[in-house]
């Protein structure tokens, strides 16, 4: 029976040194992993601090335009109230104009039979003139031209 027992005992022994070496591999293995995981961690460390040093020149970069912006629409608000300032004065212009001209029809339809009066007055008087030019002798040079009568 002390046999048996020593051949228990060897057993055992076997078993935990194949116990012992598979962990062992296990843990060499566990340590390339994460020896990986922190190659990978630091590597991201590093990329993340530039994508932040890039985010914070962006971000400045953002508030200069956003201040460039807002001073361009400030400016651009005294063109607008300018603008809106001429588009009233020709509205005034326009009503002005529309006044007088609506004065001016009001007062020709008074003024219709005068107005004709005097048109026939300019007529006639245009009449009298061309008559009075057909009479006189036309003057040339010193020679005096004479039309034959019909």
């Amino acid at each position: 029976m002390v046999n048996l027992l020593y051949i228990a005992a060897v057993v055992a022994a076997i078993a935990f040194l194949i116990l012992c070496i598979s962990l062992a591999m296990t843990l060499g293995s566990l340590k390339t992993s994460l020896q990986s995981v922190t190659h990978t961690v630091d590597d991201l460390t590093k990329q993340l601090e530039g994508v932040t040093t890039e985010s914070t020149q962006l971000l400045h970069k953002t508030n200069q335009l956003a201040e460039d912006l807002q001073s361009k629409v400030e400016k651009l608000n005294t063109v607008v109230d300018a603008v809106k300032g001429v588009g009233d004065s020709v509205n005034n212009l326009n009503q002005s104009v529309h006044r007088i001209s609506n004065s001016v029809s009001a007062q020709a339809e008074q003024n219709s039979d005068k107005i004709a009066q005097v048109l026939q007055w300019g007529t006639v008087a245009v009449g009298l003139y061309d008559q009075v030019k057909e009479r006189q002798p036309e003057k040339s040079g010193g020679w005096t031209v004479y039309k034959a009568r019909s």
